[in-house]
Formats: structure tokens, C-alpha cells, sequence
């Protein structure tokens, strides 16, 4: 129900269950640590609150710093969802790059990458966390439970190649992968 008026009553709902939303130098709302932060070009998309933090890491230990980064949370029911938020960095003149962080469980993922495919002009580098989770198990959220059809992570990471996204194997190469993605680039 809150949902259905939040949806009714033109309003954002970021979360629950995340770290919250940070556009570098201009606003931040939750919990986000901004000193982490630098003002750059990549937005930051994420399920998982820490991981959005190592994302945000990678990419400043690669030169680059973030437009907006926000988590979105991973429960079943959350407010903006990776296609919407990827719509707002796709017309975001500031934002160069896109880093999409999933996990194990549900769809989402999957229809962000389709979605990104016809509509999403910039490059998009990601990582999908639980890559060694046993099926049926749930991990960490509420939402990242896998039922082993093509809600696991190597069901997703496969999808997203298939749709032109750049996979990281190990979040440790998000900057270094988006680096060279931004460097493909024409100017």
C-alpha cells in the first residue's frame, strides 16, 4: 500500500533496504558515505549497499568518479527500479558511463540488459553478485533467492553479454573494465 500511493502521489521512492542516493558535491540522502565519493561522470546503480561502496571505490582508484550513485535495494518491492534509474543516466548529459551492480534472484537484471539494449546509448559495465550461491538458497536480501531458471548469476551475466554489457567476473574489475569501455568511445 505504500507503494500505490507513493506511485499515485508523484513521488521518488529509493530503497528500502539500501544505502540511499548520492549525486558527488550536490545532495545526498540516506546513509551513503560521501567522502568515498568523487565528482566524475559514471553513474552507479546498485542492489547491494556495499557493493555500491566498492564500485564506487574501483572507480576512483581508476581516475573516474560518479555522476549519482544510488542503491536501490534488493527486497521484492522496491521503489525505482535498474530500467528506470537507467533511463535518467541515459539522458543525463553528465553521465558518461554506467556501472549496473545485481545480484542472484528475480528478473530485474534481465530486463534492465533488454531494456539497455535498444535504449541505452552508453556503455554499461556490471557485476552480478551470488556467482557461487547453490540454487534455492536465499542470500543476503529477501529478494536474492534463486529458483535455478535464468535468476542465477550466471544465467544473468550470460544475458547481459548477449545484450552488450560489459560482465565483470569479480567486482574488482569494475574500474578497470569501465576505463577501458570509456575509452572505446568515440568523442
Amino acid at each position: 500500500t505504500v507503494k500505490r500511493i507513493i506511485d499515485e502521489n508523484n513521488t521518488t521512492l529509493i530503497g528500502p533496504n539500501c544505502p540511499g542516493i548520492i549525486t558527488v558535491d550536490e545532495c545526498k540522502l540516506g546513509i551513503m558515505p560521501g567522502f568515498i565519493c568523487k565528482k566524475g561522470s559514471i553513474g552507479v546503480i546498485s542492489k547491494s549497499g556495499t557493493l555500491t561502496y566498492e564500485a564506487i571505490d574501483q572507480l576512483v582508484r581508476n581516475g573516474m568518479g560518479q555522476t549519482t550513485a544510488l542503491g536501490i535495494g534488493g527486497d521484492p518491492i522496491i521503489g525505482k527500479n535498474m530500467c528506470q534509474i537507467l533511463e535518467l543516466f541515459e539522458k543525463d548529459p553528465d553521465t558518461k558511463g554506467i556501472v549496473l551492480i545485481g545480484e542472484i534472484g528475480g528478473q530485474m537484471e534481465i530486463e534492465a540488459a533488454i531494456w539497455a539494449k535498444e535504449n541505452v546509448t552508453k556503455p554499461i559495465v556490471s557485476f552480478i553478485a551470488g556467482q557461487t550461491a547453490p540454487p534455492g538458497r536465499r542470500m543476503g536480501h529477501a529478494g536474492a533467492i534463486v529458483s535455478g531458471g535464468d535468476d542465477t548469476a550466471e544465467a544473468k551475466m550470460k544475458i547481459m553479454k548477449k545484450c552488450g554489457i560489459e560482465v565483470c567476473e569479480s567486482v574488482a574489475q569494475i574500474g578497470q573494465k569501465m576505463k577501458k569501455a570509456l575509452s572505446n568511445q568515440p568523442n
